[in-house]
């Protein structure tokens, strides 16, 4: 195994350096506002053993308005960064710049278990300087993909020392590779694909079968005409052990989760609540789509969610043909690397291992996500696509004709990504900048416009901010928390009647009853909100103050456990002057 040279880490600081220290110039934006700002686990008051009790935002996994992502180790290097520094972003953007490093060093030295020296430090500067990697080091919260790809890359080349000079089996490295598996998962749950890396590195790599091998062995011995060889049965052992392990890890984290997936909305992941044929034919497109992201990322948008992506809904949407395209081009390639021996296809195979497994969860493909397309969990799967565009240059280098202009062209590629993500920072640099940035990409994302507005509405600027809230009702109709937001900021502007009015379409938008079934599951919790905001407006008239409680008590019937449902109905009462009314409700919000 050729080991990293002092030369080559330099090479590789210099450039992350390079690329991302602008970074240290941005704030908490976006998702940081909930992991960071928002979340009570990174106070020292709050105790160590609730990071393992709650989701990645701070939620406790028990509640059913958990998002389920238990990712409890990154969430401590977040409590670190605020028992060092607080709030100051600073800190916390320096430390993912570090991380980003010392990932692209290890990547390295997985590259040099299949390629040459010069190849394997090209593609590791190909993802040094990636541009979709913007989301992952200079947006907080992608920590996670930075610390999980740490950990996972290191079971890997852990895993690869499992095989002895005389092809013994050396268990260490296993131990060590499992263990690893287990701390990446804790940084993030796509940790445990490395598992299904490490399978067929065994099978297709450290012990050279190819598919036609394969097949032959298989029919000899169920003809009865051979046994199973020694090594395919040293072979079935380690991966009895590396899957046993996995369904241990898998069993724990569906006990975490408590046996519940997270609830999300038709906004947060249309396709996801589509029928058939639409489901499948758009979360088979996203893959074409998440591809041509790493291809060409030249437009980059912080979210994909609601209209971003429109449904394909017939097998005639044109869309259909890249859908195709992408297959036809991925089944050629499995193909040849595992129908073939010889270097170039167990570096095609490799490549294509960290390009699909470890996207496997985030592909909607075996079940549904709270997004459609995010482009930091393109993290890892870009490694592999590093290493197959590497593997594709050190090709055309090695023909005369063309070693010059693939010199020129990697130089080029180089420079505009590293030019691209430089300026990619920017955009993270404060909410107003980093959705306006979005806005430039798509237009037909209501939640854009309405993150717009909020950053607008926190600047105090309600006349702008009403203009995005309303651009977003335009977008989607149905939007119900942009019609809260236009009711607000309404409401902020003393505009009463037109707030009332806009409660009122946020109202008729909710979800209606279905006998039978629990009505809190069918509905996001801040979207109850327009009872409270509706109430406690038109409360402020002395006349319609038995109005006002009558959308209390509808909100927690639908939700008996709204707290602040009976917070409000308790200060109604206390002002009508029915005092146990008051206490009752109030007694009852503390229960809930």
């Amino acid at each position: 195994m050729a080991e990293i040279n002092l030369k080559e880490a330099g090479i590789l600081l210099c450039v992350v350096v390079a690329c991302y220290w602008n970074s240290l110039y941005c704030g908490f934006v976006f998702d940081d506002v909930s992991a960071i700002l928002d979340n009570k686990d990174l106070h020292p008051s709050t105790p160590i053993k609730k990071l393992f009790q709650n989701d990645f935002w701070g939620t406790p996994m028990s509640e059913e308005r958990s998002h389920k992502s238990y990712r409890p180790l990154t969430v401590l290097t977040f409590r670190l960064n605020y028992l060092f520094s607080e709030l100051n972003a600073v800190s916390y953007h320096l430390l993912n710049l570090f991380l980003h490093a010392v990932v692209c060093v290890i990547f390295l030295k997985v590259c040099k278990l299949f390629l040459d020296n010069q190849t394997s430090l090209v593609a590791a500067l190909l993802f040094a300087v990636h541009p979709i990697h913007a989301e992952a080091v200079t947006g907080v919260v992608g920590r996670a993909e930075l610390l999980s790809s740490i950990f996972l890359l290191a079971a890997f080349l852990s895993y690869t020392k499992s095989k002895g000079p005389d092809n013994s089996i050396v268990w260490t490295p296993i131990a060590a590779a499992v263990f690893l598996v287990a701390v990446a998962t804790l940084c993030k749950e796509q940790g445990i694909t490395v598992v299904g890396i490490c399978c067929v590195y065994e099978v297709f790599i450290a012990q050279g079968y190819t598919l036609p091998v394969l097949w032959d062995t298989a029919v000899q011995i169920l003809l009865g005409k051979g046994s199973i060889p020694y090594s395919l049965l040293q072979t079935l052992l380690k991966l009895v052990v590396l899957m046993f392990s996995t369904l241990l890890l898998v069993v724990v984290r569906v006990q975490v989760i408590q046996s519940q997936l997270p609830v999300f909305t038709r906004f947060d992941n249309p396709a996801a609540v589509s029928s058939t044929p639409a489901r499948q034919l758009t979360f088979n497109y996203l893959l074409p789509v998440n591809a041509w992201l790493l291809l060409n990322p030249s437009e980059l948008c912080c979210d994909w969610t609601m209209g971003t992506i429109p449904l394909v809904e017939s097998l005639l949407d044109i869309r259909n043909l890249a859908t195709l395209a992408f297959f036809i081009l991925l089944g050629t390639l499995v193909v040849f690397s595992i129908r073939y021996s010889g270097d170039s296809s167990k570096t095609v195979l490799m490549g294509l291992c960290l390009l699909v497994l470890p996207f496997i969860p985030a592909s909607n493909l075996f079940f549904p996500v709270g997004f459609v397309v995010a482009e930091r969990v393109l993290y890892v799967p870009s490694m592999g696509f590093c290493m197959l565009v590497a593997h594709g240059w050190k090709k055309l280098a090695s023909k005369s004709g063309l070693r010059k202009m693939s010199w020129i062209f990697l130089a080029l590629v180089l420079l505009t990504h590293a030019m691209k993500t430089f300026n990619r920072n920017w955009d993270w640099e404060s909410e107003y900048t980093l959705f306006m940035s979005a806005l430039k990409v798509n237009k037909n994302n209501a939640k854009l416009w309405n993150n717009v507005g909020h950053a607008l509405e926190n600047e105090k600027n309600y006349v702008k901010a009403l203009k995005f809230f309303k651009q977003a009702t335009h977008v989607q109709p149905d939007d119900i928390g942009a019609h809260m937001n236009v009711g607000r900021t309404y409401k902020n502007l003393d505009r009463s009647k037109e707030a009332e009015d806009s409660y009122l379409i946020a109202k008729s938008l909710m979800p209606q009853v279905i006998p039978g079934k629990k009505y809190a599951a069918r509905v996001a919790p801040n979207h109850l909100n327009v009872y409270i905001n509706l109430a406690n407006l038109i409360r402020a008239n002395e006349s319609r103050l038995e109005e006002a409680d009558q959308l209390y008590r509808q909100a927690i019937s639908m939700r008996p456990d709204f707290k602040q449902a009976y917070i409000s109905r308790g200060e109604l009462l206390f002002k009508n002057e029915q005092t146990f009314r008051s206490q009752r409700s109030l007694y009852q919000s503390f229960g809930t």
